[in-house]
């Protein structure tokens, strides 16, 4: 009685407005009801972002436990790796160089320039020496290998599977993995240690020439201050992030390429994955490395 007793006082304009709102409203609710299918459920493209990234981690497991069984074999095949060790490391060493020698001349350049306003420009050697073995020297070092040999692999691997190579391999009873993947592990293994200390050795190589020659800073307060503060823990540190690194890169080049389809532009979207992929991970993981290896080696002791 109250809402009919309401109804009649709605005069006629009224009642043609409330009619036309009420209409208005049953059109918006019957077309949201009809582009919800189309819409989706809001939790299912982070649901598929997860699918995807728990199948990512299912291949790249399934791909080490079939290198692992490869590694066990105890059948190496030295040439290939040789072959490997030449186009790695040997190949890589004008980009580690180059990009190690300039980090360290310009950090030293920023570093002076900000160091003499407090009038502690003298211990530039030592802040550069441990950023370098800590920090900048694997992690260039890994970004450049990533670019250069990562992009590599996984074009050469991403070739032969759009050529059918790899399943003539398995067809002459030779597994893919043992003769393509394992090769380059190894000489990865091998490699990537080396190359972190040639981009560490210039880096610190540049930074004294720009501390004595460019701002006329004494050798010996460089080298003194070098010495003192940087131990072979920091080295150590590079060294086992450079090898974590050469075990990231190997194992998600090998794996984009052997993912390849569709052809060339398969292997050029796999090629361009590998990198961006092995850049990222890079990064993450030397954050959690970095916490990890200061407990063990906590900075500042000798």
């Amino acid at each position: 009685m109250l809402a009919w007793s309401r109804l009649e006082c709605v005069g006629p304009l009224d009642l043609s407005a409330a009619c036309r709102c009420l209409g208005a409203g049953m059109v918006a609710w019957w077309g949201f009801l009809i582009l919800m299918p189309q819409i989706g459920n809001p939790l299912a493209l982070p649901g598929r972002v997860m699918l995807h990234f728990l199948v990512y981690l299912g291949q790249l497991a399934a791909l080490c436990r079939e290198l692992w069984t490869a590694l066990c074999s105890g059948v190496w095949r030295l040439r290939l790796v040789a072959q490997q060790i030449v186009a790695i490391g040997y190949g890589s060493q004008g980009v580690v160089i180059v990009t190690g020698a300039f980090t360290g001349a310009v950090f030293t350049f920023q570093t002076y320039a900000k160091f003499k306003d407090f009038g502690v420009e003298t211990t530039v050697g030592a802040v550069v020496s441990v950023a370098l073995c800590r920090e900048l020297g694997p992690v260039l070092a890994g970004l450049m290998v990533a670019g250069r040999v990562g992009a590599a692999m996984a074009a050469d691997i991403g070739t032969m599977k759009v050529t059918e190579q790899v399943d003539a391999l398995r067809v002459m009873g030779v597994h893919p993995v043992d003769y393509l993947v394992l090769p380059r592990f190894l000489a990865m293994m091998i490699s990537m240690p080396f190359l972190v200390a040639e981009s560490i050795s210039f880096g610190l190589a540049a930074s004294y020439a720009v501390s004595t020659l460019g701002y006329e800073m004494p050798s010996a307060w460089y080298v003194t201050h070098m010495l003192e503060h940087t131990n072979m823990q920091d080295l150590s540190i590079g060294m086992i992030k450079g090898f974590v690194f050469g075990i990231i890169i190997t194992l998600i080049s090998c794996h984009q390429g052997l993912m390849a389809e569709n052809g060339a532009v398969g292997v050029g979207a796999g090629t361009t994955r590998a990198v961006v992929i092995s850049s990222l991970v890079m990064l993450i993981v030397n954050f959690f490395l970095s916490v990890l290896l200061n407990y063990i080696f906590p900075i500042g002791t000798a």
